[in-house]
């Protein structure tokens, strides 16, 4: 691996140089510091900042920090999924398979991203707190970053900035604007349920006006006397624009006030956006991973595994030939995730009209095979090496709305 050079006339030298301390950069810094690769990750927040998220981790999410070899005793084991739609109730545990561990977690976001952050310094990765790292360019390729008054050269910049901003404009790596997004806010509340083992989901939302909203609102209970409430929405809804949040999350928390018996809101809300694509994931020694190359799940908003797997894999690609890793990056990524998500993007056009809202969410809880693969979906426990049920239904479903997906985006809901 190259070696550093003294500050002057020629700028340092890394062989990886990563953008973001959050999940995905994090496993990637990991990853590639313990396979014996100089490492240096910048972030522009200080250390032990909190980042807003509904802090669930899907079991997919559990077997990735298993295979970085994470302490999760901090975090609160969850067992299932409790969807609710309406009046219908089903309690679900999460499925057994050899792909994945039976259970998740929920971890709050200032523990989980400092456990990762913590363990790749443990690892040898310099980590730079309160610092802005943007790519340096030479006729299209990016050869490193300027940060802090420091000029780095690199081998790969792993860009894991979440949601788009001046880095992904750099690289043109923003939001495809014709696809959908997502927008979510959430609080913490003391409950006296926080120890609950399932997460809670409710699938039928509306908005002050009445109309069915495509999202979900959730109870995710962290176990240390705090529950993490939340709602999300996708932009596909009608009237999306003129959605107000707050006004949302507090008519959720009238929902399930006396069921969870929810004290105030410790703190004011926060919400974020959700990217759902991006132009571009990777270029001449460039990469994107989690949030900031839109891999996020359509149907449910979560992004946490995923992140951590493009961390992990840029990382083992990197390693094993510097020079092809971008490129194979990009289609390893495609083969495991483009499917899926594509098809939840699809399908939340379709799910952008009340009247095939409400008639799928009495279908999703309707019978119990079809509400153990919504479970499946919701958990991102399907790509395109599920087998079984669940994996032919999506296969099939990403068939049948390839067809309609013409229509479907003429006739979106009106924003």
């Amino acid at each position: 691996m190259a070696e550093a050079h003294s500050p002057g006339s020629r700028p340092e030298h890394w062989d990886i140089v990563v953008i973001g301390a959050g999940p995905a950069g994090a496993a990637a810094a990991i990853q590639a510091a313990r396979a014996g690769a100089r490492v240096i990750v910048f972030d522009k927040a200080p250390y032990g900042r909190d980042k807003v998220c509904g802090d669930g981790l899907t079991p997919r999410a559990v077997g990735a920090l298993n295979d970085l070899k994470i302490d999760l005793d901090d975090a609160h084991p969850i067992a299932g999924l409790r969807m609710i739609a309406n009046k219908t109730v089903r309690e679900l545990p999460w499925p057994s398979t050899s792909r994945f561990p039976d259970h998740g977690a929920v971890w709050p976001r200032r523990r989980l991203d400092a456990a990762l952050i913590d363990a790749a310094s443990e690892a040898g990765a310099e980590v730079i707190w309160e610092t802005e790292a943007l790519p340096t360019l030479d006729n299209g390729a990016v050869t490193g970053v300027e940060a802090g008054g420091r000029r780095i050269a690199a081998d790969l910049v792993v860009v894991a900035t979440g949601a788009p901003g001046a880095v992904a404009r750099m690289l043109g790596a923003e939001r495809v604007t014709d696809e959908p997004f997502g927008l979510a806010i959430r609080s913490y509340a003391e409950s006296p349920r926080h120890a609950d083992q399932h997460l809670e989901a409710c699938l039928t939302l509306k908005d002050d006006r009445g109309t069915p909203v495509p999202g979900y609102g959730w109870m995710f209970p962290a176990g240390d006397g705090t529950v993490n409430i939340g709602v999300g929405a996708l932009s596909t809804m009608k009237s999306f624009k003129s959605l107000n949040l707050n006004t949302l999350l507090d008519s959720y928390r009238q929902l399930v006030q006396d069921d969870w018996e929810i004290g105030p809101n410790l703190e004011r809300p926060r919400a974020w956006r959700l990217p759902m694509s991006a132009q571009r994931r990777h270029g001449t020694g460039w990469v994107a991973i989690g949030d900031a190359a839109g891999l996020v799940n359509p149907m449910n908003g979560e992004g946490i595994d995923y992140g951590l797997e493009s961390g992990m894999l840029a990382a083992d690609l990197f390693v094993a030939d510097p020079a092809t890793a971008p490129e194979r990056y990009d289609q390893l990524v495609g083969e495991r995730f483009d499917s899926f998500l594509r098809t939840g993007r699809r399908f939340s056009f379709l799910v952008g009209h009340p009247l095939i809202l409400r008639t799928g969410l009495r279908m999703a809880v309707g019978t119990q095979s079809i509400a153990n693969i919504t479970l499946q979906v919701m958990g991102n426990l399907v790509d395109s090496e599920t087998p079984g049920t669940s994996g032919q239904v999506l296969r099939a479903a990403d068939r049948m709305l390839a067809v309609a997906d013409p229509l479907l985006r003429r006739t979106r809901a009106a924003a």
